[in-house]
């Protein structure tokens, strides 16, 4: 009996034991965890104070002080949430000048921007600290300079499926229901062009990396270059959306002028009773 006491354990040594465990699986964990997919973590504690200071001057008072939105007015939003729409959004909507909004609209439409990309970086990085969202892309992944013949043929495919109901064939743009419309997509960036299709601003669906991969989003940048590049050879482009606008003009200059000659022809017998 006096052997088995003497090898009693000590009443903490449990908690020590519980404790040690505890902290084991901790640093497991750390090592084999998969890295975050959240952006909130591109920016530096500085860039990110920046940034915050930034937004409450030049966003908060539609977006609210911490990105939670301020709801709608009579069934329009006066400022969505930006908690998780990630940097990249910002980039695209501060970088194409349409946000700030200098009033409220059915869409925000693209205008010089009032920020310096140091500043948009900024309010990216503050912005991404709310939550987890798409990041902005790098330069690899917009830029279409390897981009084969084959893959801009297969990026024409794409955007006629996807993008064309809107934006038209050759990318001018069109009209949409309730006062909106698609954007020309003519001189817009590689970088800002992979981000609207990344987060869809606006009324655009969003092509995430399930829907278009990054290379078929490559692939549709590489094609529209390649469109917009091409020479004018001459001529009325009368929108260059093919025989759509030409059988409307050929009909309507066509039609108009047989009517026109048959209201001459008419008037003119009429004088020769």
């Amino acid at each position: 009996m006096r052997f088995l006491s003497s090898r009693r354990r000590h009443p903490a040594a449990k908690v020590m034991l519980l404790v040690a465990a505890l902290f084991v699986m901790g640093a497991l964990y750390s090592v084999v965890a998969p890295a975050s997919q959240s952006s909130a973590d591109t920016g530096t504690s500085q860039q990110i104070a920046e940034g915050r200071a930034l937004f409450a001057v030049g966003c908060a008072s539609c977006h609210g002080l911490n990105g939670e939105g301020n709801g709608t007015v009579g069934g329009s939003v006066l400022g969505p949430s930006l908690i998780g729409v990630g940097a990249a959004s910002v980039d695209f909507q501060v970088g194409t000048g349409r946000m700030p909004m200098a009033r409220p609209g059915a869409q925000a439409p693209q205008k010089p921007n009032q920020y310096s990309e140091e500043e948009i970086a900024a309010l990216a990085a503050y912005v991404a600290s709310l939550g987890p969202g798409p990041e902005i892309p790098k330069p690899e992944e917009y830029d279409p300079a390897s981009v084969s013949e084959e893959d801009i043929a297969r990026g024409g495919e794409l955007f006629r499926t996807n993008c064309s109901a809107c934006h038209n064939f050759a990318g001018a743009g069109g009209a949409l229901p309730n006062g909106k419309y698609a954007p020309a997509l003519y001189g817009v960036s590689n970088k800002h062009l992979y981000e609207a299709m990344l987060t869809g601003p606006q009324q655009m669906p969003v092509f995430s990396d399930g829907v278009l991969t990054p290379d078929d989003k490559r692939a549709v940048i590489g094609y529209l270059n390649e469109l917009h590049e091409q020479p004018n050879q001459g001529g009325l482009t009368l929108g260059g959306i093919g025989p759509v606008s030409e059988g409307l003009w050929a009909f309507i200059i066509g039609l108009g002028s047989l009517v026109g000659f048959a209201i001459w022809i008419a008037a003119k017998g009429a004088k020769a009773r």
